[in-house]
């Protein structure tokens, strides 16, 4: 049997990346792009995010000495310069996560190429990064994604859900994310007529999160969790991220990093395991 376990530096049993994908109103402006909405209600809600939102993230980031990985769209970096130029401030990483939040399965290869260079233009020009980590809206990808990102020379891709732990598609290392550790299954509620279930206590969400984190360190794999300033920037709900914050700082065997620490970890430690290949099934 092929061995499976991964191992992380120093020894430690497990990684850790806090992730937050900073898109504030862009997925409500491309969802409703050809739509003449009236309603202002969730716009507002997401605008939260930007407005307060991720100041109090930094400010409880920086309370814990904990550097994280924020995802923002091009868009959002035109929009609210200077909420980037303080995540920048703050040491924290800075990753592609398209222009206006479009999905990359709703467009051609000529339109998912051409917001890719808009959205790397609008965050250099915050950033001077030239090279950055890429997450795709929606958490979706397609081949021709794929192929276009690695050819922009992107530092590597955090979309998808194979391993729980990073390994190599096509040429890139992939980031793993997954919905269990994802804030908007449990919280978001944009009211109206949504379908969704009213939000679920902060409580109950950490307590299964850190369940997970316990599983997550039995085997050996990347405890990832994703968040929104728009919705985990909410009062109670910065007050349980303290929580888990709090939780996690006291496991010595815990290796902490951002995205981009894992995928030049994965570079080196892994060159030629954990290898697939981009595949979408016909």
């Amino acid at each position: 049997m092929k061995d499976l376990a991964y191992h992380w530096p120093d020894g430690k049993k497990c990684a850790v990346i806090l992730s937050f994908d900073f898109d504030g109103e862009t997925p409500f402006l491309w969802r409703s792009r050809n739509q003449n909405v009236k309603t202002m209600g969730e716009f507002e809600q997401r605008r939260f995010g930007p407005r307060q939102g991720v100041h109090r993230i930094l400010d409880l980031l920086a309370k814990w000495d904990s550097k994280a990985s924020f995802f923002i769209p091009g868009r959002i970096a035109e929009q609210y310069p200077q909420a980037v130029e303080e995540i920048v401030k703050y040491g924290h990483e800075i990753g592609l996560h398209g222009y206006l939040h479009e999905r990359v399965d709703e467009l051609n290869e000529e339109e998912i190429e051409e917001t890719l260079i808009q959205a790397k233009e609008s965050l250099q020009k915050i950033t001077g990064q030239r090279q950055m980590g890429y997450r795709s809206p929606s958490w979706e990808m397609t081949e021709s994604a794929f192929n276009i990102i690695m050819r922009h020379q992107v530092l590597y891709d955090s979309s998808l859900m194979g391993y729980d732990h990073p390994y190599w598609i096509g040429g890139l290392p992939e980031i793993p994310v997954q919905w269990l550790l994802d804030d908007a299954i449990f919280y978001r509620y944009t009211g109206g007529s949504s379908a969704s279930p009213p939000p679920i206590n902060p409580k109950v969400v950490i307590d299964s999160w850190k369940q997970e984190f316990e599983g997550m360190k039995r085997f050996g794999g990347l405890f990832m969790v994703t968040m929104h300033p728009w919705i985990s920037g909410r009062a109670s709900r910065i007050l349980a991220l303290e929580e888990l914050i709090k939780h996690l700082k006291k496991d010595t065997e815990v290796w902490w990093a951002t995205c981009e620490e894992v995928a030049a970890y994965h570079r080196t430690a892994y060159p030629d395991q954990f290898r697939e290949t981009i595949h979408h099934m016909r």
